[in-house]
């Protein structure tokens, strides 16, 4: 009898090891099977980068009128879902332009944002001259916007021996300065408006004897 059993004991071993085998060869391919389906999720999943752009912002926050340096910039990348319709992507783009509102620190430059000497030239031609107006109604400030066409008027003086003019037609406002803040501060306040040469060289003489005020078209 016990001659009989002993070739069944390798028989025995063999079963014995056969199912930890079984089970390390399943796992194996279980893990490789996850390994792949994590491998195709990974590739499915949209990359974070894929939808965001480079956008030019304010490092701090930015006066109007201020000729931008590579110190109030920098280029960030956003959401191209959430940047504006004429935002600047690259630092060249406004470096040297000149501010035409306040600015937050954080805020995505446009276009409307800068003005260049190329916008000027656009709007009011290739020679065109940028005059700075105090208007009698400072009050017309708070009512127009860069790139605006207005016409200028010079206003009649108290004792009527200055009559009304037309000092200017078709001039385009590139900056109107913000309110002063400070209690007791004047209205210094000020709009720049673009004209071709001799236009706004006859404007600035007609500003030394007269006061002004806006038309807006």
């Amino acid at each position: 009898m016990g001659e009989s059993l002993n070739p069944t004991l390798p028989n025995r071993i063999r079963h014995m090891l056969r199912p930890d085998f079984t089970r390390t060869v399943l796992a194996r391919r279980v893990v490789a099977g996850a390994l792949v389906v994590l491998a195709g999720i990974a590739a499915l999943r949209p990359d974070p980068d894929r939808h965001r752009t480079d956008v030019v912002v304010a490092t701090h926050d930015l006066s109007p009128g201020l000729a931008l340096s590579a110190d109030d910039v920098t280029v960030e990348k956003r959401s191209a879902a959430t940047i504006p319709d004429g935002a600047k992507v690259t630092a060249d783009d406004v470096i040297g332009a000149t501010l035409a509102g306040p600015t937050r620190r954080g805020e995505v430059l446009t276009d409307v944002r800068v003005l260049g000497s190329r916008l000027t030239g656009l709007s009011a031609g290739p020679d065109a001259r940028v005059v700075p107006l105090h208007l009698a109604d400072a009050a017309v400030l708070d009512m127009i916007r860069p790139g605006d066409v207005v016409d200028v008027m010079g206003a009649a003086d108290a004792g009527g021996d200055t009559k009304p003019t037309l000092a200017a037609t078709n001039a385009v406002v590139v900056l109107v300065s913000p309110k002063q803040k400070a209690a007791g501060a004047g209205d210094d306040r000020v709009v720049l408006v673009a004209l071709p040469a001799a236009g706004a060289h006859a404007l600035a003489a007609a500003t030394l004897v007269q006061t002004v005020t806006l038309t807006i078209h």
